[in-house]
């Protein structure tokens, strides 16, 4: 994997509100992000930025996903078309907005277009948010422009999770990897009873892996969050993270708790300690690798 290096991000608040607009941009490059929240869209219009060509994302959630869902568009002039999804599509919440802050050099159509294209695959390709939209046109696009592009795509990608919305990122370091390694430190399994489960502790939390089995019913004791538990379950089925197969529930996709206790009661279907149910192949436990060597 290539090793990120050190990165100078600049955001600025054009009326001092840290939960309000925001323009993001790394120094020394020309594309710029701008965070605009669905109720603040009007305070924009009068800024030069947002009537250049664009690429844009709309971000939402609702009661019945535990994923946010995203859509990618493109347009010639970006405020314009945010203005049509405010009034034709209810699930945004916030917007951003891909421009670039060069006047003499200015995205293309083209431009927006390939990366429309490019960001979409790569939103779904990583999984981390629902994308229920059909697949964008890939334009004729020269082979150097192509190179320029990907080069800006790099800058976006940063710039959106800078912004708390890391679309292109994996769960993981690779998807073709399903199976556990048994050769990676960083792997903990939960196979209490009858339940094969496996993930990492990572900065979005615990993340269960795909592939991983649950256990095939509820613990004793556990009566209480039961209905709780099983709107979840009905959540994840839904999406598509959960599968069932043999009578058993079975990851078809990574998927992230906010603990390692939330992850290990879910799989159990239990009461449980993540800190102590998660161990390592050598059965050292989450708690004695990851704080109490701290």
């Amino acid at each position: 994997m290539k090793k990120s290096r050190a990165k100078t991000i600049q955001i600025f608040l054009p009326n001092g509100n840290p939960r309000g607009v925001k323009f993001a941009e790394v120094t020394n490059r020309t594309v710029q992000a701008i965070l605009i929240p669905r109720s603040l869209l009007n305070t924009v219009k009068d800024r030069i930025e947002v009537k250049n060509v664009a690429l844009y994302f709309l971000f939402g959630n609702n009661d019945e996903d535990t994923r946010t869902e995203a859509y990618i568009g493109e347009a010639e002039v970006g405020y314009d078309r945010l203005k049509q999804h405010n009034a034709g599509k209810d699930f945004w919440e916030t917007a951003v907005l891909v421009v670039t802050n060069n006047n003499q050099n200015q995205f293309t159509k083209a431009d927006v277009k390939f990366l429309e294209h490019l960001a979409y695959h790569e939103a779904v390709s990583a999984g981390r948010y629902t994308i229920n939209q059909t697949v964008p046109t890939n334009p004729f696009i020269p082979e150097w422009r192509k190179e320029d592009l990907a080069d800006i795509f790099e800058t976006i990608s940063l710039l959106l999770g800078t912004l708390g919305y890391p679309i292109f990122e994996s769960y993981r370091d690779t998807q073709e990897e399903v199976l556990p390694n048994e050769e990676d430190k960083e792997l903990f399994y939960c196979n209490r009873r009858d339940t094969k489960a496996f993930g990492k502790w990572t900065g979005d939390g615990f993340v269960v892996y795909k592939g991983s089995m649950m256990s095939s019913g509820p613990l004793p004791g556990f009566e209480s969050k039961l209905e709780k538990h099983n709107e979840k379950i009905r959540k994840l089925l839904a999406e598509g993270i959960l599968g069932e197969q043999n009578g058993r529930y079975v990851f078809l996709s990574d998927h992230p708790f906010n603990t390692p206790s939330a992850a290990s009661s879910f799989v159990l279907q239990g009461a449980s300690n993540g800190w102590t149910d998660w161990k390592d192949k050598h059965n050292r436990t989450l708690d004695e690798l990851k704080r109490k060597d701290l």
